[in-house]
């Protein structure tokens, strides 16, 4: 993992409207977040918006990242919230306040 390099290959992890957890992959962590919040992402994340983003990673390479992304898609709901405690959203995600989990 790294916060250095370009393209960046980027795993991130929304809270639905319903609670639930969306976890992807992207090359654009800010463009994707915006697709999904206007129902223009996935088709898991069209009917569960609005959406926030709640963690991001971003990696040197794209097998790194889809690796990743697929470790995290298998934890069980208690360990990916483990995650997102742990990890959150990095300084270097630039989104709105309104897309971006608030940390309390």
């Amino acid at each position: 993992m790294t916060d250095r390099g370009s393209p960046d290959h980027c795993v991130y992890v929304l809270r639905c409207a319903d609670d639930s957890l969306y976890t992807g992959y992207t090359t654009d962590v800010e463009r994707r977040v915006r697709e999904h919040a206007a129902g223009e992402g996935a088709k898991y994340t069209r009917g569960r918006t609005p959406v926030v983003l709640v963690h991001a990673e971003r990696f040197d390479g794209r097998s790194a990242a889809m690796s990743r992304e697929y470790e995290l898609k298998e934890l069980p709901r208690a360990a990916k919230e483990r995650v997102v405690d742990a990890g959150g959203v990095p300084d270097w995600v630039a989104l709105p306040t309104g897309l971006v989990e608030e940390r309390t």
